[in-house]
């Protein structure tokens, strides 16, 4: 995958600042991610097309996907702007004030995106898993690369990057000992169970039972708390927008939740067998101490 990134902040971040950016996240991506993941990207930072783009010759896509660097925190009008001229491509937003407001890099939030944009071009995306605070009981969580560690990075050539989630945090087990996230157990926090939550981090899932989308952080967490609230007031994220513009996973989830026969076929027996693995798991997980902080009827980071 090829993505392109636009600097739309005019003139507060240099192209040479953005691609110092850039190559230390693809460094990030081929040496950190790659090897975990066994997916990849490439950023590459396109040219300045200013306020009126050519809508036939769009020089901003070059790549598979997209992501903007903002200046101006207007959630509307970046949404406009890529509706108009590049409908369809998956992208991400970077809004360098709210980096700001956040109190981290830029640059950490960037690497999250792309992470991100890599995982789940469309975000529409969803793996079952328990719910955090009943372990018993399966959610949908989002597939997100980040979201559960996004308080927690680190350097790739002096540049800051985020840390992300390794394919183990998405099993049914719990994978005591296991390493579920690329810095471990390095930032002096407990090792991180599958499902599990860093501190200043949060996840995110839909609920088959309220059908809505919830947004769960650890107890007294007012980091997460605090960074939840400002990405929710800009709608910041590719996942908010896409819900803007009517991506739903309710059909979906609703068809996944049926029943099952055994002798339906080899791959529902097969699914009957994960969901009693994933139920068996659930005698080893404790419910964790968590609290709701925030729901909606679509999905938003």
């Amino acid at each position: 995958m090829l993505i392109s990134i636009v600097n739309h902040t005019s003139g507060k971040l240099t192209d040479a600042q953005v691609q110092d950016a850039v190559r230390a996240i693809n460094a990030q991506m081929a040496h950190d991610f790659k090897p975990y993941w066994h997916i990849h990207a490439e950023l590459r930072l396109e040219g300045s097309i200013g306020k009126d783009p050519d809508d036939e010759r769009l020089p901003e896509l070059r790549g598979d996907a997209i992501i903007y660097l903002w200046d101006e925190v207007n959630a509307d009008d970046a949404l406009g702007y890529h509706e108009s001229n590049a409908s369809g491509v998956p992208f991400g937003f970077v809004f360098t004030e709210l980096s700001k407001e956040l109190g981290e890099s830029w640059t950490v939030t960037l690497s999250h995106e792309a992470l991100e944009l890599v995982g789940d071009p469309e975000a529409n995306l969803l793996v079952v898993g328990p719910h955090p605070a009943d372990p018993k009981k399966e959610v949908f969580h989002w597939y997100e690369m980040c979201d559960a560690v996004q308080d927690e990075s680190y350097k790739v050539g002096g540049i800051e990057v985020s840390n992300f989630l390794l394919p183990l945090y998405f099993t049914g087990n719990a994978e005591l000992g296991g390493r579920n996230d690329f810095l471990g157990a390095k930032k002096g926090r407990p090792p991180l169970l599958s499902f599990g939550i860093a501190k200043g981090g949060y996840i995110g899932f839909y609920d088959p039972e309220t059908r809505e989308h919830e947004t769960h952080a650890l107890k007294g967490d007012s980091r997460a708390k605090e960074r939840a609230k400002i990405k929710n007031t800009a709608l910041m994220t590719r996942r908010s927008k896409r819900y803007q513009l009517g991506t739903t996973y309710r059909e979906q989830v609703e068809q996944i939740m049926k029943p099952v026969s055994l002798q339906a076929s080899p791959a529902a027996a097969m699914r009957a067998m994960r969901s009693h693995q994933r139920l068996r798991a659930a005698s080893v997980r404790k419910p964790v101490a968590v609290e709701k902080i925030g729901s909606q009827s679509r999905r938003s980071d």
